[in-house]
């Protein structure tokens, strides 16, 4: 068993090179653990010498690593060389693919949010969406990673999927043609003057960098008076990114902290005051396909009174994956710590709960358009208003059909402007009550 020897000490050696060093695991451990590698090897040897096909000793190993750890939890996993490559593609925020995000759960496929614009989103998926086969292929014992490669591909080329959602009575066939996923991560709007809105689609690298610039921009274009932040179907990204963001809207105090088996899994990110002061209300626009990094900064801003959250109950994903590298190039992807709002909520599983419960409808045309039939403006020979100071929200019609398409934005939006109202309110009146303490008293 000389061969199932050498197999055993290779292992170990990779195994306990790739522990971080913090990590404190007794001698009887690691005992064990050499003598459950050295079963692993025996079994090895029988395949090999056994087996009726040739066996591959890499490959074999290779599955057994990825079948461990996806038996761990759904985030964690094997790294190939070409994984790492792919993992730095995404946080650079350019691939070739369909642009969405995938997990596995309950021995199925789901889709945890599609990127916006990408071909996914075009093909109208959605959260939750099961992918039942790919190219014809089932994904009932396929692990995350390896769907990735199969939906990843050559700009122009086909996929084909299978996708089951709650409403069907079946799986319907959905051909897709793949992309360049480029993806401007910040895009933003005013949808009346001083009201703003911007999207956050994932957090990549250079995510705050683009939120601050289009901030500057706005306020070049109109005083900013009000701020929704839309983290809708956003899967998440990087965590220094989503700390950054919220700090921008907080002046100190706590913005996530992690806790995990060891003392250096357990972080703790507070807020800086910032250069810029941003005191105008803020809406944050959540839904089930908000995960990980974007549930930080509802959180975050939620526990601090800074934002109020609209929409529905987010993924729940409040666990850190950490990246190990292993010597020969590859790694684990491995889950080492849990996520903690400010107030000491576990993101994990719960996710965070919108302040204003908001469910995703679209608004009917003809009651619409009855409502807007019993305005004076739409009845036979009215006067005209020849008065040009009438205020006016300055909506375009396509904002206007987008607020009317999307019934949560439309909520924020309404909520936004009370807030706004209410805080000008609230000023003048202070400023009145000074005034009127000011005022010298007459005998």
């Amino acid at each position: 068993m000389r061969l199932a020897s050498m197999i055993t000490a290779a292992l170990a050696a990779l195994f306990l090179s790739a522990i971080p060093l913090q990590a404190e695991i007794k001698p009887e451990q690691r005992a064990e653990t050499y003598e459950q590698l050295e079963t692993f090897a025996r079994v090895l040897t029988i395949i090999q010498e056994n087996y009726i096909e040739e066996i591959n000793p890499e490959s074999a190993i290779e599955h057994a690593i990825g079948g461990m750890l996806s038996s761990l939890d759904p985030h964690s996993g094997f790294l190939t060389e070409e994984d790492f490559r792919d993992l730095q593609e995404e946080t650079r925020g350019s691939f070739s693919g369909i642009g969405i995000e995938v997990i596995a759960r309950d021995g199925a496929l789901m889709i945890v949010s599609p990127i916006e614009g990408t071909p996914g989103d075009q093909a109208g998926l959605k959260p939750k969406d099961l992918i039942v086969k790919i190219d014809g292929v089932r994904t009932s014992e396929m692990k995350p990673a390896q769907a990735v490669k199969k939906l990843r591909g050559p700009k122009g080329s086909k996929v084909s999927i299978s996708v089951y959602r709650k409403q069907w009575k079946k799986p319907h066939d959905i051909e897709i043609i793949r992309d360049i996923i480029s993806m401007q991560s910040v895009k933003g709007f005013f949808i009346s003057p001083g009201l703003a809105y911007i999207r956050i689609t994932n957090f990549q690298v250079n995510t705050t960098k683009d939120f601050k610039h289009q901030l500057v921009a706005m306020a070049r274009e109109h005083e900013l008076k009000g701020l929704i932040i839309d983290l809708r179907n956003n899967p998440g990204g990087l965590l220094n990114q989503a700390v950054s963001i919220s700090d921008l809207f907080l002046d100190d105090g706590l913005i996530v902290y992690t806790k995990g088996k060891t003392e250096g899994q357990n972080l703790t990110y507070k807020a800086v005051a910032a250069d810029a002061d941003y005191k105008f209300p803020i809406i944050v626009l959540v839904n089930e396909g908000s995960a990980s990094a974007s549930e930080i900064v509802a959180g975050a801003l939620q526990d601090h009174k800074r934002a109020m959250i609209v929409g529905t109950r987010t993924f729940g994903k409040g666990s850190v994956q950490t990246i190990i590298p292993l010597p020969d190039g590859r790694g684990l992807k491995l889950t080492t710590a849990r996520y903690y709002t400010p107030a000491g909520r576990s993101i994990q599983e719960h996710g965070i709960s919108p302040d204003v419960e908001e469910e995703l409808q679209s608004v009917d045309n003809e009651e619409k358009d009855v409502a807007l039939k019993t305005r004076e403006e739409n009845l036979p020979n009215h006067m005209a208003n020849s008065a040009d100071d009438s205020p006016q929200e300055q909506i375009t019609d396509e904002i206007q059909a987008r607020l009317d398409q999307d019934s949560q934005l439309h909520t924020a939006y309404n909520i936004l402007k009370g807030l706004h109202l209410y805080s000008g309110f609230n000023a003048a009146s202070k400023s009145g009550s000074s005034r009127k303490k000011n005022k010298p008293v007459q005998e």
